[in-house]
């Protein structure tokens, strides 16, 4: 089986777009350190004003074991402390490079 994705749909703040990237810069290099399983992370721009953010993880557990955590690092609280709205979350397998 392949490694496990999830799939967070969000939007930010008003004015708050640059605070919210370079947050998510530093919550980025905080998971390759600090959350075990963690793969990579890609974010894309929606055409609507929204954001998706495509995190993959090594297996359903580590992202299970992620979320239990919650926003216990610096960059990760300063990352949702400029998120408006999560729209969407959801999370499936990846059978396919």
């Amino acid at each position: 089986m392949g490694s496990t994705v999830e799939l967070v749909r969000f939007t930010v703040g008003d004015g708050r777009t640059q605070e919210m990237l370079d947050a998510r810069r530093r919550m980025v290099d905080e998971f390759r350190a600090e959350r075990e399983g963690f793969v990579d992370s890609r974010l894309i721009a929606l055409p609507d004003g929204q954001w998706l953010d495509v995190i993959e993880w090594r297996t359903a557990a580590d992202l299970d074991t992620s979320r239990a955590r919650g926003a216990d690092l610096p960059g990760f609280a300063a990352f949702l402390a400029t998120v408006a709205t999560v729209v969407a979350d959801e999370r499936g397998d990846l059978t396919s490079a």
